[in-house]
Parts: C-alpha cells; sequence; structure tokens
C-alpha cells in the first residue's frame, strides 16, 4: 500500500473504513476482498511524531468531494483532512474530548462533535504548520456523536442525545460562528450516527435501541425494519447496487465485519476493529 497516486477503479466498490486495530483510515476493495488503501498517522511525515496520539482509536472517516478526499476524527482527539490520491494531510488539530464526528463546512473550516466534555469545535483551517496552535471555537452540544452539513438548506444537523437540532452557519472564516434555528424531538436516546440517506432528503440516525430515517423537511423519524437494531455504529448507502451497511460491534465498540441491513456480511477482515464504515461515492 505505497502507492503515491491511488485512484479507484471504475465498476468496483469501496468502504471507507475508520479502523482501530492499526489507527489508520482504511478503503477496503469488497471485491478482493482487500484493504487497498490507508492513511496511518504513525507513517505520514506530515504529522508530527508527539501529534500521532491523537488520532488514537479512529472514530470516524467521511468521503468528499466524490471520494477525492477523506474527512476523519479519533477518539484521541484528532481531526485530519486528506487527499486520498497521494494520501497528504491537507489539514490536522486536535479537538480532545472523545471526538465522535466530524464535518466541513462551506468555506472550509472544519466542526467537530465530542461526547466527553458536551462540545463543538470549529477550526479555521489556514494552514497546518502548527497544528497545536489552530484558531478553534467551541460550543456546547450534549454528548456530541454526529454532524451533518446540508449543502443546499445550508444548515448543520446533529441529533444530541434525543433531540435534533439545526445551526445555521455564518460563514465568516475568521470569526466562526454557529447558531441554533431550529429542533425536534427523536423517538429514542442515545443519538450515535447521522450520516446523509443517499440521493435522498433524509438522514440515517442510530440510537440505542434503533434505526431510523429522519426526514429533513419536516423533521419526523421512521424507525427502519430490521433485526439489527441495536448499538448501530455507522449507517451508509448509496446508489442502486449498493446495499445498506451498517456496523454491528462484535467486541466492545468494533468489529471486523461489515455488514448491509439483512444481515448480509459485504466485507470481513480477521483482526480488524472497525468502528465506522462508508461508501466511497
Amino acid at each position: 500500500m505505497a502507492q503515491t497516486n491511488w485512484h479507484p477503479e471504475k465498476g468496483k466498490k469501496y468502504i471507507v473504513l475508520a479502523e482501530q486495530s492499526k489507527n489508520r483510515v482504511a478503503i477496503a476493495d469488497i471485491s478482493a476482498p482487500a484493504i487497498v488503501w490507508e492513511w496511518r498517522p504513525s507513517e505520514q511525515s506530515d504529522v508530527k511524531p508527539g501529534h500521532v496520539k491523537w488520532f488514537e482509536a479512529m472514530s470516524d472517516a467521511k468521503p468528499l468531494e466524490k471520494g477525492k478526499y477523506i474527512l476523519a476524527c479519533a477518539s484521541g482527539g484528532g481531526v485530519a483532512l486528506i487527499r486520498v490520491s497521494d494520501k497528504k494531510t491537507m489539514f490536522y488539530a486536535y479537538a480532545g474530548g472523545n471526538t465522535h464526528s466530524v464535518e466541513q463546512l462551506p468555506d472550509g473550516n472544519i466542526v467537530s462533535a465530542s461526547s466527553t466534555g458536551n462540545f463543538m469545535s470549529i477550526f479555521v483551517t489556514n494552514g497546518k504548520d502548527h497544528p497545536e496552535k489552530t484558531v478553534r471555537k467551541d460550543f456546547y452540544l450534549r454528548d456530541g456523536h454526529n454532524l451533518v452539513w446540508d449543502k443546499k438548506k445550508e444548515r448543520l444537523y446533529t441529533v444530541s442525545w434525543d433531540q435534533l437540532k439545526i445551526y445555521r452557519y455564518n460563514a465568516d472564516k475568521n470569526n466562526p460562528l454557529l447558531t441554533a434555528v431550529d429542533s425536534a424531538g427523536m423517538p429514542d436516546s442515545g443519538a450515535h450516527d447521522l450520516y446523509r440517506v443517499y440521493d435522498k432528503n433524509a438522514l440515517w440516525l442510530s440510537t440505542h435501541s434503533a434505526i431510523f430515517k429522519v426526514n429533513m423537511q419536516d423533521k419526523t423519524a421512521e424507525k427502519v425494519n430490521t433485526r439489527f437494531g441495536e448499538n448501530i455504529k455507522s449507517v451508509s448507502s448509496g446508489p442502486a447496487g449498493y446495499p445498506t451497511i451498517i456496523i454491528r460491534p462484535k467486541e466492545k465498540w468494533w468489529t471486523d465485519e461489515v455488514l448491509d441491513l439483512e444481515g448480509n456480511s459485504i466485507f470481513k477482515q480477521e483482526g480488524l476493529k472497525i468502528y465506522k464504515a462508508r461508501w466511497l461515492q
């Protein structure tokens, strides 16, 4: 996996993994089946050695711009923007507080959610020469576990425990501000993953006991009919031919297998500790 100009092959299906056995972001080719790409901070010359610990226990990895970039975070507190083709770390910083989710805002700033300490952080992405000195601004968010930016509505969505919260962003890159504009109760508590339903005006939501599909227009939540509703760490869907995939822990909070909603195995490799999985679109 030493390639410096990697691109997905046409016709193949790939899954982006937040993978904790090696504290990395990985891309799996499900037809191989094998991991064909990885970003490991411990092997990156553009991540300072003293900062590698920020990326222990990778907790999310989201493809951006049709898979050209991946936005990642870790329970160790690190957030990073990675260019897939050459694995270059475009930006990284420290959020802390058991970071669970990360999202890119329209001006290029990055927002993260942390569960310990109950907060969101916005990072001003003007450079990465001194990640420990990155300008940031914190906002209260109970049990921060998830974030989704809606480009059409220009709103930030999160489900905080059992409340859907919607924020407006002022798009002032150097003086960022989030303002709560709407909220709605959800039918279950312990919100974990929130992720865009592919090509729909809806969001996948996983909670302590179920998976829901949240309508972004009227803010209602419909329970998904699956026997794998409890303790799901991530949900991701795709176009026709792509099953909706889930991460269901086998040990503690991780697994070595990606399943679909029917329980079929989509990708498996012994020894992996997968925390979240997203289709590479």
